[in-house]
């Protein structure tokens, strides 16, 4: 089967995405590794239009019951590995997923989104799920009542230290910065938590356990001397990358990895749409994603049209 759309990711973007693109009666498929991307990992969002505070989870919910009611239209694929490649074919393209089935279509919308960034510290891979979490909403209620640590100083951390400070004894916010950065907001609201420290100008050096995390070695970067902490669990909130690495050869990206996209969301190679994180779109908010994808399936439609 040629679908006239395939939509890589369901998040914001790809799911308002697969909704204009339902109301323009293109049969669409969407293939994703998970449903709401990272705003499904927010606690709680109080900048989208419509709802004063709500959180990520449920704001996702509304999403998916939206695009329940295109169905017909919208046939939604998880895929446990993502995809493995887009290749350009005489009609259209090919995308392949990891355990060797493809599918084919007119046109694609890459809607991929970012994934965590690591830290490449010592234990960060070895304690991985055993401590080591780069997603404190997801994994935040198995440390209830136990003493953690949040590596980051920018919003990504700031949201889960609003997330964790509702569920653990206590969490330090280990700042390689002097001071935090990011939402003036989120940063007065983090201040005020009781069961919050923050610890500037510190470097995450070791992560420490035996089968499970145990304490986490920091070095402060002023006077240079280690200190051990001794925790539960370490999240890793130091920001995202773009999940485009399997289309260096396909279309053009920019310095940080994200797609280059035009005014009609068009990226380098005609046929291949794009919208949200994974752009080089300036504002990375939930709000942008999603207008960003109704232009993309717009634009994806109009050139089908023109075809």
């Amino acid at each position: 089967m040629v679908y006239d759309l395939i939509i890589i990711g369901a998040g914001p973007a790809g799911m308002t995405a697969a909704i204009y693109a339902a109301r323009k009666k293109l049969k669409t498929l969407m293939l994703t590794k998970d449903i709401g991307g990272q705003t499904a990992m927010s606690s709680d969002i109080e900048n989208y239009p419509g709802f004063t505070m709500i959180t990520g989870a449920e704001l996702v919910k509304k999403f998916e019951e939206h695009l329940e009611e295109f169905k017909d239209d919208v046939e939604l694929r998880l895929t446990n590995n993502g995809v493995g490649g887009i290749k350009k074919e005489e009609k259209g393209f090919t995308v392949s997923m990891p355990g060797g089935s493809e599918e084919k279509a007119k046109a694609i919308i890459i809607t991929g989104g970012k994934i965590a960034r690591k830290l490449n510290v010592e234990g960060e891979q070895e304690f991985l799920n055993r401590g080591v979490s780069y997603c404190a909403w997801c994994d935040g209620p198995l440390f209830a009542n136990k003493e953690v640590a949040i590596v980051g100083g920018g919003n990504s951390a700031l949201d889960a230290a609003i997330n964790l400070a509702k569920l653990v004894k206590q969490a330090y916010i280990i700042n390689i910065s002097s001071s935090l950065e990011g939402d003036p907001i989120m940063i007065e609201k983090v201040k005020t938590l009781a069961n919050v420290r923050i610890i500037n100008n510190a470097n995450l050096k070791k992560i420490n356990g035996s089968k499970f995390v145990e304490a986490i070695e920091i070095t402060d970067k002023e006077s240079g001397l280690d200190k051990e902490i001794k925790i539960a669990g370490v999240f890793i909130e130091i920001g995202s990358v773009p999940a485009s690495d399997y289309l260096i050869d396909l279309i053009k990206l920019n310095e940080q990895g994200e797609i280059i996209i035009d005014e009609h969301n068009m990226t380098s190679e005609p046929g291949i749409f794009a919208a949200g994180d994974i752009t080089d779109t300036i504002e990375k908010q939930i709000i942008v994603a999603a207008g960003e994808g109704a232009k993309a399936a717009i634009q994806a439609s109009q050139y089908l049209s023109r075809r």
